[in-house]
């Protein structure tokens, strides 16, 4: 198996792994359930995302194509970074079940746009 293919089947996986947990996460949080409290539920995203993060490096390395070249790529790390700050507002920062619930929902709409934005190499992603 090529680099490549390793580095594409790892970062599959790890979107698939990184937002199945948020979501599963996000059930947690609405049932306020202690589960979320758990040492490993903790640490686990941190390690998927991790290994998601150097395996997106590894394939713009390899198919050369970087963000702030490439607009479809700008776009997925400006949407990351909005995911990332929806995300801490809906587990973490949210000071109302309300205002945790509206978060988690912006979060699970941007997690989406941006497997748009990665599938059809389009900075427009679903909107294209």
């Amino acid at each position: 198996m090529s680099l490549y293919l390793l580095s594409y089947y790892i970062h599959v996986s790890c979107i698939c792994l990184s937002g199945s947990f948020f979501f599963i996460r996000g059930i947690w949080m609405l049932l306020e359930s202690e589960l979320l409290d758990l040492k490993w539920v903790k640490i686990l995203p941190h390690v998927i995302d991790t290994l998601l993060l150097v395996s997106a490096i590894s394939l713009t390395i390899q198919i050369q194509q970087f963000p702030f070249v490439e607009n479809w790529l700008t776009v997925k790390v400006i949407a990351l970074i909005m995911y990332i700050l929806f995300g801490i507002v809906a587990l973490r920062r949210g000071r109302t079940k309300v205002q945790r619930v509206v978060f988690f929902i912006l979060a699970m709409l941007t997690f989406g746009f941006m497997v748009t934005v990665a599938l059809g190499h389009n900075p427009l992603g679903i909107f294209a």
